[in-house]
């Protein structure tokens, strides 16, 4: 569709010049670049990893790298990258949240999220490779919250594990056609994060809406009879 292709054009061209050329190379460079990827995506996103790991299926079906070798170390990448996010949340977390670093969240709510990451966060962490957008936001809070790390580690690499075997396999399907998975990706990633936005915010609005609202049976409350 015309209108598909001149969005690749304008917002993938980058993207699509860096992977030609990675093509090209020794196939350990492929490998060292999608671990590379795998793991900065978590310390600064966004960054195009799963792309990467798309174009990389389709090198697979040319022959010219390997399937399990790719996903192990996509896999590992980003398992590293998300430990090392926990890690800077559990040793820096509270001097950044003490600075006012997270000038998008005031303190208190940032506690809450803390504290519901501890009840949560397991889960969370379980699904956080198909959560778009909220990968290194996930692994920080994990390590606030100081969930256990061997628990972390295990949950972290089956979520990464699992999501870059669907990458590959879409990528090792399509081809040369890999670019077609581009916009859908995009688009899952967009739809993704208006969900958890619309999500945090219903959320939000329930907390204020029920604080006001023991205010005001607090205010309207009659004064007891003193004692005679």
């Amino acid at each position: 569709m015309p209108w598909r292709s001149s969005r690749r054009s304008t917002g993938s061209r980058a993207v699509e010049e860096f992977i030609h050329k990675l093509s090209e190379l020794n196939p350990f460079w492929v490998y060292a670049a999608v671990a590379g990827i795998a793991y900065i995506e978590n310390i600064f996103p966004p960054f195009p990893s799963d792309v990467i790991v798309v174009a990389a299926g389709s090198l697979i079906a040319m022959g010219k790298i390997n399937f399990g070798v790719v996903l192990a170390l996509a896999t590992v990448g980003s398992s590293l990258g998300f430990i090392t996010m926990y890690e800077v949340g559990n040793w820096f977390g509270e001097r950044i949240l003490e600075k006012g670093k997270i000038k998008f969240l005031p303190t208190d709510q940032v506690h809450k999220v803390e504290r519901w990451f501890r009840v949560y966060g397991y889960w969370v962490i379980a699904a956080n490779r198909f959560l778009a957008g909220t990968r290194a936001v996930v692994s920080f809070f994990a390590g606030m919250a100081k969930l256990s790390l061997p628990r972390t580690t295990v949950l972290s690499f089956i979520s990464a594990l699992a999501w870059n075997f669907v990458l590959l396999y879409a990528g090792k399907k399509l081809g040369e056609n890999w670019r077609d998975i581009i916009f859908y990706l995009e688009s899952y990633a967009q739809t993704v994060t208006v969900v958890l936005i619309v999500v945090v915010v219903v959320y939000i609005a329930q907390r204020v809406y029920r604080q006001r609202g023991r205010g005001n049976s607090e205010t309207t409350k009659p004064p007891s009879n003193p004692p005679l």
